[in-house]
């Protein structure tokens, strides 16, 4: 079974919703757009980071498809990220869109959750969601992502479309690999750990009761 890995840009307090461009998308009276212009820098390199479609299939909503439909196909044809994300196979989910214009894009009818289950069945390329927020909050409840890729932007937002509503399934995640840039933007994956194991702080470790007893007899 192949891996479903979802990455994204995120502020410090969770919002997602247009990273790239002031007109990206303004849905809500969003007019924070292109937020995380000014923090790019040499260490953020997308294509070692898996944001471009690099030997992965993609998986997309429909707001994040339109978004990438207007505009990588139009860039010129040495940019790496357009010729990768322009190749890739892409699967997009959407109730309102009829047809495709975007090469190699295919539209996934019905359930969009059952039929990603289905993709990840078969045998091929890890697939991986871009942005998608929605998208990716129902594959989180039916436990289908395998990683999650974030970066985290130091700005704060107050509004706009998050990860993560308040709809999303307890879930523990384990940090596999993190990384900074020169300009605070941290670069983690994660991975799904299971339950959350509640807990009170209250309760503390017998060995360190005992190593407080000795220093305070000492």
């Amino acid at each position: 079974m192949r891996k479903l890995i979802a990455s994204t840009f995120v502020s410090i307090d969770g919002v997602m919703q247009a990273p790239g461009d002031p007109g990206e998308d303004p849905t809500g009276g969003f007019a924070c757009g292109g937020w995380t212009y000014g923090y790019w820098d040499e260490v953020m390199g997308l294509s070692a980071s898996g944001f471009d479609g690099r030997d992965r299939e993609l998986v997309l909503g429909r707001r994040t498809y339109e978004i990438f439909e207007a505009h990588w196909p139009y860039q010129p044809a040495d940019d790496p990220t357009a010729r990768t994300l322009n190749a890739a196979r892409k699967y997009v989910a959407s109730r309102t869109l009829a047809s495709l214009q975007w090469q190699n894009s295919v539209l996934i009818e019905g359930d969009a959750v059952k039929a990603i289950a289905g993709l990840k069945a078969q045998p091929g390329h890890d697939l991986q969601i871009i942005g998608s927020g929605e998208l990716v909050q129902s594959l989180q409840a039916a436990a289908l992502i395998d990683e999650y890729i974030v970066w985290v932007f130091p700005v704060l937002l107050g509004r706009g479309k998050r990860l993560f509503e308040s709809s999303v399934k307890p879930q523990a995640l384990r940090l596999v690999s993190t990384r900074a840039s020169t300009t605070g933007v941290l670069m983690n994956t994660y991975v799904p750990e299971g339950e959350i194991q509640p807990g009170s702080l209250a309760q503390t470790d017998p060995s360190d009761k005992e190593l407080k007893r000795r220093g305070t007899a000492g």
